[in-house]
């Protein structure tokens, strides 16, 4: 039986791959297939599922800055869209009982509100995995939707725990000791290599340390994960950690949708009523545009993060999963969220793709706040006096701003979208500004009290530079712009939107990694025709 899920998992993930969907719409259909073919889900396949969760939760933490969700755009956003779109959806639904339409009948004003909650939530999954194909997953908008949904998970768990309806026992009082033992669990990941074993300690960590030991004092258990991970994040190798989970978490996160699926029989019923709850998605997405209008952020910030946060969320499954568990919910309003999620991600994905022509088309129509009223984050961006200009400061920036100033002198500036790393540039003495350079406006607000002569293009998505590329362009800039690419394809796409010169790291690592040694080594080795 498990070879058949594996095998309609794949072609149904890879069918819409190929699509240019996200995988899991794939596998929540190969679910509902299987069970119109009599198919039902198995203890094993709720386990790993089950699992899945709770390392996406531990993964999360993981990448969690309790500094940035202090900001009042980051939880004042998210708390006033969560209550605006809860409450909002209870109302619509409310309405659509009060007319006899669908399935709402039956349901009480309760059984409403928790059903319009679940909807108030956007995928994690989806917008990290849309960011990471633009190369823009540290961009100002894309930073501000990682904020909310983060956020929105930290709501999730809370509900998650709350809803379960345990009582803590008395032993949990000793969960507030976790933080002394943080600086052991430091040394042990400093000593944890970067192989098999930080795989394993990562595990470890988020099924036994966080979920089990929350499960032994009457805690719900992806709540441990989450604070397993935040007690983390400050560490050098928390992104690496992550990294060596993703594939495990998502190859189990694949048991979860299929488990979805497994769960009720798509009817034709719930598939009307998941028609009518992707009609109410536009109402969510105007809550994202307004909220983050108010904080007087760009347009194009507000219009792009909408866009990332314009679907329903797995989460809302695994809300609506509990709820069905607990009988609070009817299984038939889980098929409908899940093909409601499925259909959102339709819509979603090719929105996203479109992003920057659609804020161009609407930048036209849509009112800018004037430039001393932006959110600091968007203010004009000065260069000084500055002759060369490097974007993207990550390990090939740096190495190359470094390099410039021997040769050049005071004449480098670079520009990097983390805030963190800004900082830890200035501590080590270089001349880094904050600023997204595949962003239209950026090009828009940077101001320079002399010509810019060359441009490093060092980001390390082509797709970010190839944009930030296109944007130069398009300001008739007159100097010589040089990239970075990773693949052959992607060297010559730079050379045909007009760089000077694009350099492919690898092969250039590997000559400069050869000319290294033959200046220090000086090996005596004769030439051979």
């Amino acid at each position: 039986m498990e070879l058949i899920y594996i095998i309609a998992a794949f072609l149904a993930g890879f069918i819409a791959l190929r699509c240019k969907l996200p995988p899991l719409v794939g596998f929540l259909v190969a679910g509902f297939a299987l069970n119109s073919a009599g198919y039902t889900s198995t203890d094993a396949l709720t386990t790993l599922a089950d699992l899945g969760v709770t390392l996406l939760l531990f993964t999360i933490g993981l990448k969690l800055d309790v500094r940035t969700l202090l900001t009042k755009e980051i939880w004042g956003g998210a708390t006033l869209h969560n209550v605006l779109t809860t409450g909002l959806f209870t109302l619509v639904l409310l309405v659509l009982k009060q007319l006899g339409i669908g399935m709402m009948a039956d349901l009480d004003i309760t059984q409403l509100a928790l059903l319009g909650f679940a909807l108030s939530f956007s995928s994690t999954v989806f917008a990290i995995k849309a960011l990471q194909e633009k190369g823009e997953l540290n961009a100002t908008y894309g930073t501000l939707a990682i904020g909310i949904l983060v956020m929105q998970d930290i709501f999730a768990v809370i509900f998650l725990t709350v809803s379960t309806g345990k009582i803590p026992e008395i032993t949990a009082l000793g969960l507030f000791a976790l933080p002394l033992l943080r600086p052991s669990l430091f040394k042990i990941l400093d000593r944890a290599g970067h192989g098999e074993m930080l795989v394993l300690y990562g595990i470890f960590l988020a099924l036994v340390a966080g979920a089990g030991l929350f499960e032994v004092v009457g805690m719900k258990a992806d709540l441990g994960a989450l604070i397993l991970g935040m007690m983390l994040a400050a560490h050098p190798k928390s992104s690496e950690l992550s990294k060596s989970l993703f594939n495990i978490k998502e190859l189990l996160l694949v048991c979860f949708f299929l488990n979805i699926g497994l769960a009720e029989e798509p009817t034709i019923e719930g598939l009307l009523m998941a028609l009518l709850l992707l009609v109410m998605l536009p109402l969510k997405g105007v809550l994202y545009y307004v909220i983050f209008n108010m904080f007087h952020y760009r347009v194009r910030t507000s219009l792009l993060g909408t866009l990332t946060l314009f679907n329903y969320s797995e989460f809302g499954l695994i809300v609506g999963g509990l709820a069905y568990k607990m009988g609070m919910l009817p299984g038939s309003f889980l098929v409908a969220i899940a093909i409601a999620v499925s259909l959102s991600f339709l819509i979603a994905a090719p929105l996203n793709t479109l992003g920057h022509r659609l804020y161009k088309d609407a930048s036209k129509w849509l009112k800018e706040f004037e430039p001393e009223k932006l959110n600091p984050g968007d203010r004009l961006i000065d260069l000084g006096d500055k002759e060369i200009l490097i974007l993207g400061m990550g390990r090939i920036g740096s190495g190359a701003y470094d390099e410039l100033v021997s040769r050049y002198g005071n004449q480098v500036i670079g520009v990097e979208t983390r805030e963190e790393s800004v900082a830890l540039h200035r501590e080590q003495g270089r001349n880094v500004i904050q600023g997204d350079a595949t962003d239209p406006d950026f090009w828009a607000r940077v101001i320079s009290k002399r010509n810019t002569r060359l441009i490093l293009l060092a980001m390390p998505h082509s797709q970010a530079n190839s944009f930030a590329l296109e944007q130069i362009r398009e300001r008739n800039y007159q100097g010589k712009i040089a990239a970075i690419a990773k693949y052959p394809e992607d060297t010559t796409e730079l050379i045909e939107l007009g760089v000077d010169a694009a350099f492919n790291i690898y092969n250039e690592a590997g000559g400069g990694f050869a000319r290294h040694v033959c200046e220090h080594l000086s090996p005596n080795i004769s030439p051979r025709l």
